[in-house]
């Protein structure tokens, strides 16, 4: 019979057990290994649900077991061990605290806000790297004491769990998600009330959401959900799945976790006492509606449009990851006009005004859509690409904001991703590694590791993942239909001494899982070399409305099925966290062969460097930016020609057989007198003590702190009501004026020039001529920009020369203005001149997208356009 209610029971913890409660509830124990063995010790029974949830283990426990607990007294020793040790954690002062005594004018608080986020697997809320990404950032913010509070929404059904036909067809299963069963806590009033927030919709109807916090070390993490009874059956769908439903749908979701996560925060801090945030930061576009909520709040204190958007954007910092278009977020302007209308939300504030904050107005755009993206940039005076190389692919895709400025101009910065350790690095590697000195700072101490020991490590670590392989290939092929009879197979798949590549990653095309099947005929010699085999474990989700990707999967398990092949290589249904933190220590090799560069960072193959996984990949994202020989090796790829898809495939699925046939496995398999692989060893030693210090996600929390944070929260305290509104002032009056600035004239002599040449150290004087129309000279800058030019005379490789006012207005009030043009390098050179809008609150000179060139240099899409 199937129950028609259901409720959680709590068990009962004798006294002494209580801090039990806490360390479960307290999301630290999925990177604190004392805190998951203690857990295990309570019932070894139910090891693998100590592994996922000790809230579910203590729910399963008996109560006789309890009182047994109750009266070990080894087991209350460590019990009293550990949660001081996490007193000591929540409370004791760390980098941020440091940094705050030395007066680093750090903000009070950051709010923190991303549509999904994978902490554990027991809260499944995330579906791949932007989601882990944000898990990471909440747990190094925590370690680091940085006073961040994470927003997200709480989906019933998370996202979905994979499972594979006979045929390999990928199937999506979505279990329901009881918030009473996880690590949450109900947010309630001083009367006990759960906490609430409520968005208005149209046509007289609501959307409520209750706030359900988990507590990710030292940061809360405050989540949505809108399955309460206050809401229709449609609202209460709104955070049924994870980027699930049409646009309506999507759209609902990101106003809830904008408008309604500023709300959540207001309500948090109010019944906490926390500090208010002073930064916003919104992770990719899904939370941009948080901007307009906070212009709401402003304008309800008399401050105008305008200055709100002013004081908005100086404390907002907008992180973008994905590298193409079609990764952003686009509504329909109606569909958005119809909920911030006269009977939707934010009542008072004009929707024409919001509506062009989200439109393409710009060349190339699409003017009839509202970009979640283009409103977090024009919402936020800090912006960020997540690689190097991401940071000059999003100035480039977004240049169309900054009109008349070269892409390397465009206001968007980078900080490079990084992946917390004590979550993905095995235990036996960080036992070795303290052994010898390390420290959760330090991975250098790998150089004092002899050889025979990183050797065992690694191959005891291969074993674990083979019997890992095979218990979940098992239990895959049960759910296909297969016989326990006809499975005897399976306890030969893959060898603890045989070269281990890992692939593991969300399943889009561009991501390219099957690029290794291009040549089946050389794959299958790789795996089944007589000398030097390889083995290659793959996992991996397609998004459940994308059939492409779905048939990339069949294309790749019914190549594992192949009885020839298929215990050297595996496809593994259901990829996520669980699954992860076994696969990354236990391969010898990461694989990642993206369709250069549209892969923005790639944090899997960073995850795998902290366990001694040495990659292969193609130079995009990180790799691009880090890779050296001694940590792996890059795939060529043949993205600057003009070539087809299949093409280019080919040529790269050749390059990788190449690298695996005659460099990767040779290396592996060449051991010395000794039995030991020394220099497959060094490069492990080598990844893990120079690499690893770089891809730390406590280096990446650090950064957004010192170059982003801090400044934004600087900019917000500059703003009070007085000076947002002269600042907004200002920007409107420099916006009407600008047409009327022109670069008028422009001349340079230099004294030892002759024939069109000039000696390398000499130097130009520019003079130019500006007219500024009603604007004065203190709100603009005058440079020169010079460098090589090419045959069509564009200037790369720029330096700018601010040239100053030589004297008053002439006749016809235009300006002078001079100065010296340093000339330090030869071969053809060239130089402009331009104009800019100036300020001392403005982040950048292209922060208003605003330009005056010379007649003779200007173009299509060099004047203003709304920023």
């Amino acid at each position: 019979m199937k129950a028609i209610r259901r409720f959680t029971v709590r068990p009962v913890l004798p006294d002494p057990l209580q801090p039990l409660s806490d360390l479960a509830r307290n999301l630290r124990w999925s990177w604190h290994t004392e805190t998951r063995e203690l857990f295990r010790a309570v019932d070894p029974q139910v090891r693998r649900t100590a592994e996922c949830d000790p809230v579910r283990l203590l729910g399963a426990v008996s109560a006789g077991r309890l009182a047994e607990l109750a009266r070990d007294e080894q087991f209350l020793h460590r019990l009293t061990e550990v949660f001081a040790d996490l007193r000591d954690y929540l409370d004791g002062p760390r980098w941020y605290q440091e940094q705050l005594a030395q007066a680093a004018g750090l903000p009070a608080a950051v709010a923190y806000f991303s549509p999904e986020f994978g902490v554990t697997a027991a809260l499944p809320q995330y579906s791949g790297g932007l989601g882990i990404l944000a898990g990471d950032h909440l747990k190094a913010a925590s370690d680091l004491g940085v006073p961040l509070i994470g927003v997200g929404l709480l989906y019933r059904h998370g996202y979905f769990r994979q499972s594979l036909s006979r045929d390999g067809w990928q199937q999506e299963h979505y279990p329901v998600l009881d918030p009473n069963e996880l690590p949450l806590t109900l947010m309630r009033e001083a009367d006990g009330t759960p906490s609430r927030v409520v968005l208005t919709l149209p046509g007289g109807r609501s959307l409520h959401a209750h706030i359900w916090q988990a507590q990710v070390g030292r940061v809360p993490l405050l989540m949505l959900d809108s399955d309460v009874e206050e809401n229709a059956p449609g609202e209460r769908e709104v955070t049924d799945r994870l980027y699930g439903g049409g646009s309506e749908h999507r759209l609902l979701q990101e106003m809830l976790l904008g408008i309604g996560g500023v709300r959540a925060v207001r309500t948090y801090c109010r019944l906490t006492g926390h500090p208010a945030p002073e930064v916003f930061h919104t992770n990719e576009g899904h939370a941009g509606f948080l901007g307009l909520e906070r212009i709401r709040e402003l304008s309800a204190t008399g401050l105008d449009f305008d200055s709100a958007v002013e004081s908005v954007r100086a404390g907002t910092v907008f992180t973008t990851h994905t590298p193409v278009p079609a990764g952003i977020d686009r509504f329909d302007r109606e569909l958005v006009a119809r909920h911030f209308g006269d009977d939707g939300e934010l009542l008072g504030v004009s929707v024409e005004r919001i509506l062009q904050l989200g439109m393409e107005t710009y060349p190339g755009g699409e003017p009839r859509l509202f970009n979640m993206a283009v409103m977090g940039l024009r919402l936020a005076q800090r912006a960020n690409g997540v690689s190097t190389l991401h940071g000059s692919v999003s100035r480039e895709m977004f240049a169309g904001l900054w009109p008349g400025f070269d892409a390397s101009e465009v206001p968007i910065t980078s900080v490079t991703n990084g992946v917390h350790a004590p979550t993905w690095v095995a235990p036996e590697v960080l036992r070795l590694r303290n052994r010898y000195g390390g420290t959760p700072g330090r991975w250098d101490s790998a150089a004092e590791i002899p050889d025979r020991e990183i050797w065992d490590l690694r191959r005891h670590l291969r074993g674990q993942l083979v019997a890992e392989v095979r218990e979940r290939l098992h239990a895959s092929w049960r759910t296909r239909g297969a016989e326990q009879a006809e499975l005897g197979w399976i306890d030969g798949v893959l060898d603890p001494d045989v070269l281990t590549i890992g692939f593991a990653r969300r399943v889009p095309s561009y991501k390219r899982l099957t690029l290794m099947l291009r040549d089946r005929d050389r794959l299958r010699e790789l795996l089944l070399h007589p000398d030097r085999p390889v083995q290659i474990v793959v996992a991996g989700k397609a998004h459940p409305a994308d059939d492409s990707g779905k048939r990339l999967v069949q294309e790749l398990v019914r190549f594992s099925d192949d009885p020839r092949v298929r215990h050297r290589i595996v496809f593994l249904p259901d990829y996520g966290m669980a699954m992860a933190q076994k696969l990354y220590p236990g391969c010898d090799v990461w694989l990642n062969n993206p369709l250069r560069p549209l892969e923005a960072c790639g944090t899997s193959g960073m995850k795998a460097a902290l366990n001694g996984c040495l990659n292969l990949s193609v130079l995009d994202g990180w790799w691009d930016e880090w890779f050296e020989p001694d940590f792996g090796w890059a795939i060529p790829t043949a993205d600057g020609l003009a070539l087809d898809e299949d093409r280019r495939d080919d040529l790269e699925a050749g390059a990788l057989y190449e690298l695996i046939e005659d460099r990767v496995a040779p290396r592996f398999y060449d051991r010395g007198g000794d039995g030991l692989p020394e220099r497959w060893i060094e490069m492990v030693r080598r990844t893990v003590g120079t690499l690893g210090p770089k891809v730390l996600a406590g280096r990446m929390v650090s950064e957004y702190v010192e170059r982003l944070y801090a400044p934004a929260a600087r900019a917000q305290r500059a703003l009070d009501p007085g000076t947002v509104r002269q600042l907004a002032g200002w920007k409107a009056r420099v916006h009407a004026a600008w047409p009327r600035v022109v670069v008028d004239h422009v001349e340079a002599v230099a004294p030892d020039a002759a024939g069109g040449s000039a000696e390398l150290g000499s130097a130009l004087v520019v003079r130019v001529r500006i007219a500024l129309g009603v604007l004065e000279p203190d709100d603009v800058e005058v440079q020169a920009v010079a460098g090589r030019v090419d045959a069509a005379d564009g200037i790369s490789d720029a330096q700018t020369f601010p040239l100053k006012p030589a004297g008053g207005q002439d006749l016809e009030g235009r300006w002078l203005y001079e100065g010296p043009l340093a000339l330090d390098r030869t071969g053809p050179y060239g130089y402009t001149v331009r104009v800019l809008p100036t300020h001392p609150l403005l982040a950048t000179g292209a922060e208003l997208g605003l330009v005056a060139l010379p007649a003779e240099t200007m173009g299509d899409g060099a004047g203003p356009v709304m920023r």
